[in-house]
């Protein structure tokens, strides 16, 4: 098992909180991670039905059967446990319940209406570079990467991406996204999302996506919101702090694994993908996914943005620091030229921030500091300083 660096964090929180909750995507390992760190609890699906049949006719005296705790997975399916959970953990200081799901909406909606303050939250997503650093399912190549996503199956079983993904997909739309709300027309549903996947690191326009599928802007709005509850895209806002010049204002879009990414595009292999019009937005939807998976676990939120002016100049990522802001540019090319830093030069006399606080993040493997910022391959991403 790949040791999840998310696990610290884990057993850091469980000695303060009663009940965890893990959410994130499907398949990211979430089922995996909880029930290596909580050997001792026993694990129930709520997936299954007639366990979930069980808990929705008496959820008291379902929960009667778990009187140390117990690990639910998929509990968003039985929303009657959430108020009943209360109760047990105000009378019982000594129980624990893990509780997770891979639907944020469905299942966050209800931690905040019954268990605010009274639960540690935590989302996981798929490996990261760093957890497979030391595994032998390392590449030097990053576009390996980019085209294989990071969901755990892929490197644990040995799936190849084509067929995990056209699996991934049909389950998700057929499954997930009926029981997040009901589509009548999933194969317009289906073609959103490839189009999604064609839009990575682009502005954000809904009117545009809603006119390409054949759907209302509002549909599309609903469609985009289903996207990010279930982990398949999130969006990257625009920094709102303008130095004197108009700025855009409408958020980037990216997905949370760039192998299901290129499996609805349609890439077939490494190198088609190297070949793709889409290479650089991939390449830049892996850095900031990586940058991100750094926040999450450790628990913390992102604190990612961009900056782009109605001139085109564009810092790619804006990590914002209590005291400070960390421009980060992205290029997929393996070596680095000076005219990368260009926008980086721009933005940092707009903002008095110095070029020692400035990094540029490419698919090379030196890493080094230059007259006009530093130099960062893709695999040390671990040295920037993300709190």
């Amino acid at each position: 098992m790949i040791q999840r660096e998310i696990t610290k964090k884990l057993l850091e929180i469980s000695n303060y909180y009663q009940i965890i909750t893990v959410t994130g995507p499907r398949q990211s390992g979430k089922t995996t991670l909880i029930k290596d760190v909580f050997k001792e609890l026993p694990y129930v699906l709520l997936e299954t039905p007639d366990i979930r049949q069980r808990a929705q006719e008496d959820p008291k005296s379902f929960l009667s059967n778990y009187s140390k705790g117990a690990i639910f997975d998929e509990i968003q399916n039985v929303p009657e446990l959430f108020s009943y959970l209360q109760g047990i953990i105000d009378e019982n200081s000594a129980i624990k319940f893990v509780l997770s799901g891979s639907q944020n909406f469905l299942l966050l909606e209800k931690v905040n209406q019954t268990l605010a303050g009274r639960t540690g939250i935590l989302k996981l997503l798929p490996f990261s570079t760093d957890e497979l650093k030391d595994s032998n399912h390392w590449n030097e190549n990053p576009l390996e990467f980019v085209f294989k996503g990071m969901y755990p199956r892929i490197y644990d079983r040995g799936i190849p991406p084509e067929l995990f993904y056209s699996d991934y997909i049909q389950t998700y739309v057929e499954r997930d996204v009926r029981s997040i709300k009901n589509i009548g027309n999933l194969s317009n549903f289906s073609r959103f999302l490839s189009l999604c996947a064609g839009r990575i690191g682009q502005l954000l326009n809904i009117d545009s996506l809603a006119s390409d599928v054949g759907i209302a802007t509002n549909t599309a709005k609903e469609w985009l919101s289903i996207l990010e509850a279930s982990y398949i895209i999130y969006t990257l806002k625009p920094h709102h702090k303008n130095f004197n010049k108009r700025l855009v204002k409408r958020p980037k879009l990216y997905f949370y694994d760039t192998g299901l990414a290129c499996n609805l595009l349609q890439i077939n292999s490494v190198n088609e993908l190297d070949m793709h019009f889409a290479k650089g937005n991939l390449f830049e939807n892996f850095i900031l996914t990586e940058l991100l998976k750094k926040r999450f676990n450790n628990a913390k939120t992102s604190n990612l943005y961009f900056w782009r002016d109605h001139h085109g100049k564009e810092i790619d990522c804006i990590l914002e620091k209590a005291n400070s802001l960390i421009p980060i540019e992205i290029k997929s090319s393996k070596t680095y030229q000076k005219e990368h830093f260009k926008h980086m030069n721009y933005w940092n006399k707009l903002s008095d921030n110095s070029k020692e606080n400035s990094y540029l993040v490419y698919a090379g493997n030196e890493s080094d500091h230059l007259a006009y910022g530093n130099l960062m391959s893709w695999k040390h991403l671990n040295k920037i300083d993300m709190d």
